[in-house]
């Protein structure tokens, strides 16, 4: 008689996820981001990305370490910043946002886009919140597309816009001195404005969505500087409209992952002298591309 080896059988899943809203963000629970997450795991929460393009993961207390190792699961994890330094000498991908300093992000933006290619995601926790404020609203820039008029999708469904990061950071590549960001395998030393097209197809989904934020696009290409103003402002304003909003109130020890190809986020700035202190890790992104005849979404190389 022979006996046949004994099956692993992998503990079936606890993870858990709720709407936070009908156009963006979830609420995901039943999962300990500390740990390396089973293969099941990391598929459910990349298509619940993929869906929701807000994952909030409430009470999770990651250090700089474990918030690295849980990035990583996903994807290549670009440096620190293009011009901010990392944290510290041992955590060269984490940035710090801390409100005692020069960067505040209380302007409507997408991360990074004035580089080439912009992050695709990013992963922020709470390190220290103030007694009251400071909570962070994202935008889905899908739903602020399909909510345009057919006549407006179709004309800016060509258009090419400029985008520039030095009213942000000029101050600060100025202060580094020498001391210039390895970003995209070179030194970023200075700001040369990049374009990208004013509406992305999404490399996974297929899905089109707005890129341009209020932060760093600066102009449209080919327009007069009075047309491309009036339709920036148009598509500024129509992003952040309530409908197309997610806000979450931060408690120490939340995490926050976002698809960063698709949406836009806003860090309040109403709490006063308190202190706020975020960590941030971006995962390497590629190149935006516009709309396309009969686009065919694409499995991202770095999906697990």
């Amino acid at each position: 008689m022979t006996t046949a080896p004994l099956a692993f059988c992998e503990a079936p899943s606890t993870l858990r996820s709720r709407r936070l809203s009908a156009t963006i963000g979830a609420r995901v629970t039943g999962v300990d981001l500390s740990q390396p997450l089973p293969p099941a795991d990391r598929e459910a929460l990349w298509s619940l990305l993929l869906s929701h393009k807000v994952l909030v993961f409430p009470g999770q207390h990651l250090d700089a370490d474990t918030q690295v190792a849980f990035a990583r699961q996903f994807g290549d994890l670009t440096p620190s910043h293009p011009v901010m330094a990392a944290v510290d000498d041992d955590h060269p991908e984490v940035w710090e946002i801390d409100s005692y300093g020069a960067i505040r992000n209380d302007v409507w933006h997408t991360d990074v886009t004035f580089v080439e290619r912009p992050p695709l995601g990013s992963v922020l926790r709470a390190v220290r919140v103030p007694e009251f404020g400071g909570d962070t609203s994202w935008a889905s820039l899908e739903a602020a597309y399909d909510s345009l008029s057919a006549p407006i999708r179709t004309a800016i469904d060509g258009l090419t816009a400029v985008h520039d990061g030095s009213r942000t950071f000029a101050q600060s590549l100025a202060e580094r001195g020498a001391a210039y960001a390895d970003w995209d395998g070179r030194a970023f030393s200075a700001f040369v404005p990049v374009e990208h097209p004013v509406v992305r197809v999404h490399p996974e989904t297929g899905r089109r969505s707005l890129f341009v934020n209020p932060e760093f696009t600066v102009s449209i290409a080919g327009l007069s500087a009075y047309e491309s103003r009036g339709l920036l402002d148009a598509l500024f304003a129509h992003i952040s409209k309530p409908e197309h909003v997610v806000r979450h109130s931060w408690t120490a020890g939340d995490v926050v992952v976002w698809d960063n190809r698709c949406t836009a986020h806003y860090a309040n700035l109403d709490y006063g002298d308190f202190h706020r202190v975020m960590q941030r890790v971006t995962w390497v992104g590629d190149v935006p591309v516009g709309p396309r005849p009969a686009a065919t979404p694409s499995r991202h190389p770095r999906r697990p």
